[in-house]
């Protein structure tokens, strides 16, 4: 069977645990697949060096935001910015199939925001999106275009 890769960054722990079931989803719908996961936070905290990914991957990024409302004042991204210089590192941009953006709908037009403009800088799509720590939906539907992307 095949290696799927994420790459994301979890700072309260919803990332992480989104991470998680999404793969104990995927595989048990296939298996033997390899779920490879690199927890960008974990990298930096231990001080390792940014390498580059020799495989396909799929980004997830929360969202953390300070200031302006995302729309016509602006914004600032906060404690995520590692994600961005890991994708941005060698050549790995190239091999990002895409981004799944988390955050919080009480926050409007900042909801996911970060994806959509990693997106933007990068030229990947946002694949999907989810709430907190997201529920089993969220798991299946973001699980079925993971199977697609990677041809399962």
């Amino acid at each position: 069977m095949g290696k799927i890769t994420f790459v994301y960054i979890s700072l309260s722990g919803n990332t992480e645990s989104f991470i998680k079931r999404l793969t104990l989803f995927l595989q048990k719908k296939h298996e033997g697949l390899e779920v490879d996961s690199i927890n960008i936070k974990d990298l930096v905290k231990e001080g390792q060096d940014f390498f580059a990914l020799d495989n396909p991957f799929v980004a997830f990024l929360p969202t953390y935001l300070e200031g302006g409302n995302g729309v016509d004042t602006g914004d600032v991204e906060i404690l995520t910015n590692d994600l961005g210089r890991f994708i941005d590192f060698a050549d790995n941009v190239d091999k990002c199939l895409g981004i799944v953006g988390s955050g919080n709908r009480n926050f409007n037009n900042q909801y996911c925001l970060t994806a959509k403009q990693y997106a933007e800088r990068f030229g990947f799509p946002v694949l999907d999106t989810f709430e907190l720590r997201g529920l089993n939906d969220d798991i299946k539907r973001i699980g079925e275009k993971i199977e697609a992307l990677y041809q399962l």
